[in-house]
């Protein structure tokens, strides 16, 4: 999006002028010096006249005749008839008009400079057994590069030598990285996330992926068409319609003063100066919220728009890769599992690492410090633990391994997860499952981007298939596109662009291009890249996706609020054109009115300024709290819902012994963490939460799953009282067992993911 720009200097300078003018006018009219006061007065409407007519000419060069055509006629009737008390008036309300709106349409360059200083701009070349370093631009076909750890890969190439491990987050969004085996294709501008690798040129410095990137942006942000004042574009009838009233007065009448009067009164103060105030208001409100708004037209464009296009990776999801279980082999505990892999993990840089030492952190285990370690980019870590010799990284699979871990591995399939095994002194101990999650706060977000207009949502993703989809079908998309390339993305985006104003989002170097071309390019600005956020027009300055229907929101108040001041504001000026072309009402008077009229506008318009209470709910300080309190508690408890599907699926393939010990185990759990957080939520966090959510029908179905949960508890107490004399499970007992825990497991997951989303959303 493109916006025509006014030097906020010389406006302000006019701004000066013109009130030092009708200031000083007014002192010597009130010391006896009229004379004196009407120079003054008609110096400060001659400052006015000049740059006023050079506006004029530029916006019909530009094709259009906005609502300054209007201001310049009047400025010049009032020389003409010698009201200069008018022409005065009508000066300072034309150069504040001007200020305000230069101030809200200033905006940050799209230069892309952090996108180009991303960009390498050398290569290691191999040349028989010596490396050297070489301009890129000197990199040709089937050369052999090095590309060492943390590098850029400089250019498309294929991966020689050894398997490379490759973070390609910059170019897909994806923040897991991805293995590269010998032969595989690699981008150039993605990052080296392993050890030193050969890589072999496919392609030059100028044909390579990452200045492809760099071509589109530059390209899609100069073809983005420039935005339309909203005074504009209520000028297209306002003005013919003042400059008809002013031409019948004048012909009727056979006086040029009452035409004067009309257009003075017909100058258009409730467009230049509402529409300003209620957007820069606008900008102002959704800055407290953490959103950075470039200029008004990107304010007032987002208020009008009708279809949202989202990137998956760090705007839908996290961008960080999460621990969504961890499942223990046979007499292994899943804490211990995760305590020697954190340990294990707790000094390497790698994403992964960092995911498990903070599952560690937040589950309150205590780490040991590892001896011995080495790491194998690509393949894992070894080192020894309190005493043990620990491996974490892939293993081999087969129809030889054990049941329950051909069964970690089919779940990791299933889900999209990526698996991280555990080896103790040679065993394999367990099995860590990661996911880049869904925010909790997407649900929530996308409902209120419904509720303010977007009729059309869809996402665009460089990640794979499977994982999009599912996030597609939670959140209740109306369209997925998965493995988009940047070009692909930017194509997306203007087919959208054709059928309704078209919001883009995302947070990758890899969305620069797409941001740039949609109307209104929104970045995830606290985690994302500094390109992205320099090619958007709104900035979301906190890790929080909800902040974007807050940016919307305001956007549709601002702009609603600015048309009805506009339009109130008209409305009386026809009525005083109406009394002004009878001659009831002379120029110096009519803008004396006009001024009137201007102060009504522009009190309405600084509603924006207030908050709408309508469009959010707010929790009480007690009530946040206690979602902050619960919140903590669903972290902790993760472990007693990895427990009952433990539980379940020993019941399936373990022996009796440890299916038993595995289910008393569930049972204390359940007893001593599970169900006294779920009663305390029922009686203390849901009864603070009805007045916000509109009452304590709104917590009626989530009290219901708390019922399911107690019901289902019970119900497995009971199987352990139904023991036989030797305290075994009876056989006639384990498939209605089975189905209690693994209902458990499901209505669990599904309740905490629900109250998440819609409750603990709620406190930031």
């Amino acid at each position: 999006m493109r916006t025509r720009h006014t030097p906020l200097g010389a406006n302000f300078l006019l701004l000066m002028v013109t009130s030092a003018a009708l200031a000083a006018g007014g002192a010597a009219w009130l010391a006896g010096a009229p004379d004196v006061a009407h120079l003054c007065w008609a110096a400060g409407t001659v400052a006015a006249v000049v740059p006023s007519v050079a506006w004029i000419l530029r916006a019909l060069h530009q094709g259009h005749a906005g609502v300054d055509v209007i201001a310049v006629l009047a400025l010049g009737g009032t020389l003409a008839v010698r009201e200069f008390l008018a022409g005065a008036l009508i000066a300072l309300m034309l150069a504040t008009g001007r200020t305000l709106e230069a101030a809200a349409q200033r905006r940050a360059s799209h230069d892309l400079s952090s996108l180009l200083q991303h960009a390498p701009r050398s290569a290691r070349l191999r040349t028989g057994s010596t490396v050297r370093t070489v301009p890129l631009a000197d990199v040709r076909v089937d050369d052999s590069l090095v590309v060492g750890p943390g590098e850029v890969v400089p250019v498309n190439g294929r991966v020689t030598g050894r398997t490379a491990l490759i973070d390609e987050s910059v170019l897909t969004g994806e923040s897991l990285p991805v293995e590269r085996a010998v032969g595989q294709f690699v981008r150039s501008g993605a990052v080296n996330a392993g050890g030193a690798f050969d890589l072999l040129a496919t392609a030059t410095e100028q044909d390579s992926a990452y200045a492809e990137i760099v071509r589109l942006a530059r390209q899609a942000g100069a073809e983005s068409a420039p935005v339309v004042r909203l005074a504009d574009r209520y000028a297209a009838w306002f003005v013919p319609l003042s400059l008809a009233v002013a031409a019948l007065a004048w012909a009727v009448g056979g006086s040029a003063t009452s035409a004067v009067a009309v257009l003075v009164v017909a100058t258009p103060c409730p467009l230049l100066l509402a529409a300003p105030v209620a957007i820069v208001s606008g900008l102002s409100r959704a800055a407290r919220r953490g959103v950075v708004v470039r200029d008004g037209g990107a304010l007032e464009s987002l208020g009008r728009a009708r279809t949202l296009v989202l990137d998956k990776t760090g705007t839908l999801t996290s961008g960080r890769p999460r621990v969504v279980e961890v499942s223990a082999a046979p007499r292994h505990e899943s804490a211990e599992v995760l305590r020697q892999a954190a340990s294990l993990d707790q000094f390497s840089p790698h994403v992964l690492a960092q995911a498990l030492v903070d599952e560690a952190h937040r589950r309150g285990l205590r780490l040991s410090l590892p001896a011995d370690v080495h790491e194998d980019p690509g393949r894992g870590a070894t080192g020894t633990v309190d005493g043990h010799r620990v491996r974490i990284g892939r293993t081999n699979i087969g129809p030889d391994s054990p049941t329950w871990v051909r069964a970690v591995d089919n779940q990791a399939v299933l889900d999209g997860a990526t698996v991280v095994w555990v080896t103790a002194d040679d065993h394999v101990t367990g099995a860590v499952l990661l996911r880049d999650p869904l925010r909790h706060d997407a649900p929530r977000t996308l409902r209120r981007l419904r509720a303010a207009g977007i009729g059309r949502l869809l996402m665009l993703t460089g990640d794979r298939a499977e994982p999009a989809r599912e996030v597609a079908v939670v959140l209740g998309l109306d369209g997925v596109a998965t493995e988009q390339s940047p070009a692909d993305k930017v194509a997306a985006v203007r087919a959208e662009r054709a059928h309704a104003v078209t919001v883009m989002v995302g947070d990758g170097v890899n969305d620069a291009p797409a941001l740039a071309a949609a109307d209104i390019g929104v970045a995830m600005g606290a985690r994302g890249s500094t390109a992205s956020s320099e090619a958007a027009d709104v900035i979301l300055t906190t890790d929080r996706v909800d902040r974007l229907a807050d940016a919307m929101s305001i956007a549709v108040r601002a702009r609603r609020i600015a048309v009805q001041s506009a339009l109130g504001g008209m409305l009386m000026s026809l009525a005083a054109m109406v009394a002004a072309a009878f001659g009831l009402l002379p120029p110096a008077a009519g803008a004396l009115l006009q001024e009137g009229i201007d102060v009504v506008v522009i009190l309405n318009a600084l509603r924006a300024l207030l908050p709408d209470h309508a469009t959010r709910p707010s929790l009480t300080p007690a009530a946040e709290d206690l979602v902050h309190r619960f919140a903590a508690e669903h972290d902790d408890l993760q472990e007693v819902v990895e427990a009952v599907r433990t539980a379940a699926d020993l019941l399936s393939g373990a022996s009796q012994e440890q299916a038993l010990v595995a289910v008393q185990r569930v049972h204390r759990l359940l007893s001593d963490q599970l169900l006294p957080h779920e009663y305390a939520e029922e009686h203390q966090l849901y009864p603070a939460l009805a007045d916000t959510l509109g009452g304590p029908e709104s917590t009626a179905t989530m009290s219901r799953a708390h019922a399911e949960i107690e019901r289902l508890a019970h119900r497995i107490a009971t199987h352990l009282t139904l023991t036989d004399a030797e305290g075994r499970l009876r056989p006639e007992n384990i498939q209605d067992l089975r189905a209690c825990l693994y209902g458990l497991y499901s209505v669990l997951r599904l309740h905490f993911t629900q109250e998440e989303e819609n409750y603990f959303s709620l406190a930031p």
